[in-house]
């Protein structure tokens, strides 16, 4: 057998050592972490001052406002529009196998509110449904034919029995 001569060992580190360097270790990593993640404090100074600032919010320029406006009455918004309550139908056929019955008053309101959107162009409407399938629109639209149009449309919403008009036109 060949002679190996004998290997020295590697020094040991006590169980008292290893525990101060594990504590060094860890005091060091959540030291670091604290300083990289340090913001600056805030003071009173840094916050915002509610009798000033509240008048600061900038009106929409004319611009920005006429591309909203088209931008809600495209052809591709109320493509956009029909296709959500198509997909509303759709769901409500899945969940109450198409019965009309229990649907939530905020769902009625909500795509009622997106075919008068998608159907009457520079209508300011708000709707409120209940749960008894009664809806009821009010604001204004620019003329009356638009204002006869809106029951008939949101009648076409699965689930609304009624519709109280109380909007008025500005024509």
């Amino acid at each position: 057998m060949p002679y190996l001569p004998k290997q020295k060992s590697l020094p040991t580190i006590n169980n008292k050592k290893m525990k101060k360097l594990t504590l060094l270790f860890i005091s060091s990593v959540l030291a670091l972490g604290t300083a990289a993640c340090q913001q600056p404090a805030k003071t009173s100074a840094d916050a915002p001052n509610p009798a000033t600032d509240v008048n600061q919010v900038q009106a929409p320029n004319a611009g920005s406002t006429q591309a909203a406006k088209e931008d809600a009455q495209s052809e591709i918004r109320r493509n956009q529009l029909d296709a959500d309550i198509r997909a509303r139908e759709q769901r409500n056929n899945i969940v109450n196998d198409g019965a009309a019955t229990n649907r939530a008053a905020g769902d009625l309101a909500s795509q009622v509110r997106s075919k008068l959107e998608a159907n009457i162009p520079n209508g300011a409407l708000a709707v409120k449904g209940e749960e008894n399938g009664t809806v009821t629109v009010t604001g204004t639209v620019p003329k009356k034919a638009q204002l006869e149009k809106i029951e008939p449309l949101a009648k076409e919403i699965k689930g609304v029995t009624n519709v109280v008009v109380n909007a008025k036109a500005t024509e």
